[in-house]
């Protein structure tokens, strides 16, 4: 009795297994193709100086680093957030940067899965996350994120991390609060929540969770930002009166890895700034996108509401450089967990094809500003990640949503023959 009984277990337990080793492979396989790469982590050095910056009291927003020249962007906050990194030596922090980036990979898709599959539990869920993993770490925006040692993938783990709390839960909004006092543009999710609250409310007059997440995200994000005002109160002042303005400190809008609105019309027009045409249009396009969203967020379609949000954050930002784009990983979930509902279905993998191409390194990028003399079949190509998300806006808003939950009528079903049951 015993025997067969562990043999089962076993056979249960393999699949699991089998997830783990191909996960590893794949990470290890990773690595090796970094180093040989010889990946420079251009950006936590960066970040790394800034915390050295704080700690020597210096002014944080003229400071330069690397042999890129590099300045501080992101408010004061994460100046403090950065400190840490000045405690060990520099090859030590690439290594926990890299491995602290493999593990948020990790949490990133099962985060993505609970978002858009919350009856994954258990098993399912981890043999599912680690195959996810191992394929997703080898996209376009994960491996570019590991490359510089960016802190993308832990800002859309603070906000999937708030997204995918049990209902009620008084921690909902605190990694939204936190994201946004490091990075700004995450701060679109409180508009998401404040709106769809705010219609729930005017539906149903009585408080509710996302107007509770909202007020939550929105007390974090403003004591962390005081926190920051208090620790560096020269930088804060300047940060908030001036270098926020200054869009221009992060890079040149007609930069092939600039994956945002601005970047694209800066490229179509042969300019470094498409001034208030950009403005126009990204007003245009994040006001229907986040429509959508907003109708989705209402409609009980969390997972989506949230990715259209993160996207339309990417596409209207000033700068969305590639890297940015890891919000790919739950989008790709969010796809092929639907799959038999989108048409043409050949959507489902030309999708995953564009972020693993890397097909917006294809056109001249060298030194010498070469995108402001791009021709059409450069233009696309620079363009890809927006025009896809383009596409999937206007496909979804086109579609006419077939009911779901509780109110969707019940599918007809033929009654199936009976068969003998044989007793045990």
């Amino acid at each position: 009795m015993t025997v067969p009984v562990i043999a089962r277990t076993r056979a249960r337990q393999w699949p699991l297994a089998t997830a783990v080793a191909v996960c590893l492979l794949s990470f290890v396989a990773f690595w090796v193709a970094q180093r040989l790469a010889h990946v420079n982590m251009l950006d936590v050095m960066v970040y790394r100086a800034e915390g050295e910056t704080v700690r020597a009291g210096g002014d944080l927003y003229a400071m330069r680093a690397t042999s890129a020249n590099l300045a501080m962007t992101y408010p004061p906050f994460a100046g403090l957030m950065f400190v840490p990194l000045t405690f060990v030596d520099v090859p030590l922090m690439r290594t926990l940067a890299t491995a602290g980036n493999l593990l948020l990979v990790v949490a990133l898709v099962q985060l993505s899965l609970r978002l858009v599959r919350p009856s994954l539990t258990g098993e399912r869920l981890w043999r599912a996350t680690l195959l996810v993993a191992a394929v997703v770490v080898w996209s376009e925006p994960v491996w570019t994120t590991l490359r510089y040692g960016q802190i993308n993938l832990l800002i859309a783990v603070a906000v999937l991390w708030d997204f995918t709390r049990r209902e009620g839960s008084r921690w909902a909004g605190v990694g939204i609060g936190l994201a946004t006092a490091v990075k700004l543009t995450p701060g679109l999710f409180v508009v998401l929540l404040l709106v769809a609250g705010l219609l729930q409310w005017r539906r149903e007059r009585r408080w509710n969770a996302w107007l509770r997440m909202a007020a939550t995200a929105t007390a974090v994000f403003l004591g962390t930002t005081l926190a920051g005002a208090l620790a560096l109160p020269y930088d804060s002042k300047r940060f908030w009166t001036h270098t926020l303005f200054e869009t221009g400190r992060v890079g040149f809008a007609e930069e092939t890895a600039n994956q945002s609105l601005r970047g694209v019309l800066a490229r179509l027009l042969h300019t470094d700034d498409p001034g208030l045409l950009w403005a126009v249009v990204a007003a245009a396009l994040g006001g229907a996108a986040m429509a959508l969203a907003v109708r989705a967020a209402l409609r009980g379609d969390k997972a989506l509401a949230v990715i259209v949000c993160a996207v339309t954050a990417l596409m209207i930002s000033p700068i969305s450089w590639s890297h940015h784009w890891v919000w790919c990983v739950p989008l790709l979930v969010l796809l092929v967990d639907r799959r038999e509902r989108i048409r043409p279905a050949w959507t489902v993998w030309a999708v995953p094809l564009v972020f693993a191409s890397f097909a917006l390194w294809w056109v001249p990028h060298d030194p010498g500003r070469p995108e402001l003399d791009q021709n059409a079949g450069q233009m696309l190509l620079s363009a890809i990640y927006p025009l896809t998300a383009t596409a999937l806006f206007v496909g979804y808003a086109l579609t006419r949503r077939a009911p779901t939950g509780p109110q969707a009528p019940a599918r007809p079903r033929t009654p199936a023959p009976r068969q003998a049951v044989a007793k045990e």
